[in-house]
């Protein structure tokens, strides 16, 4: 796999995010699939992107394909956001897990969300200490 550190989402997936969010919006999509709505860290306009959302003993995660993602600096500065799909939305408080606790949760997200699977710098079937090295690049975020 490429090096984490020096890894960009791919040009395509702005583009793919745009028509996914519209879908979203309509309530068209798999079922793990949402819209998270953040405002952002300077302007504090609403910034949107689709994220899949992995239910583990009853709780509720998003995980990030990649550390550096708008996104994920802005879960960090707001700590809350709004979560749904179609006309359905639900603020929740977002708190980001520490990398030796998103184990499970990054297992999880690869083995449900098949999508997901190409943004993780570790395979599906990989060992615990290997989704433990990978954590540190895949920021995982609690919903409450």
């Amino acid at each position: 796999m490429a090096d984490p550190i020096s890894r960009r989402p791919p040009r395509w997936l702005k583009y793919a995010n745009r028509l996914n969010v519209g879908l979203l919006r309509r309530g068209i999509g798999p079922h793990s699939q949402q819209l998270l709505t953040l405002p952002g860290r300077t302007t504090r306009l609403p910034r949107t992107t689709p994220v899949a959302v992995v239910a583990l003993n009853g709780e509720r995660y998003i995980v990030a394909g990649y550390e550096t993602s708008d996104w994920v600096r802005n879960a960090r500065k707001a700590g809350w956001a709004l979560i749904g799909r179609g006309t359905r939305k639900e603020r929740v408080v977002l708190t980001e897990m520490p990398a030796d606790q998103s184990v499970p949760i990054l297992r999880e997200f690869a083995r449900t969300v098949r999508g997901g699977r190409s943004f993780l710098t570790v395979k599906a079937l990989a060992t615990d200490e290997e989704f433990a090295a990978a954590s540190h690049h895949h920021p995982v975020f609690h919903l409450t």
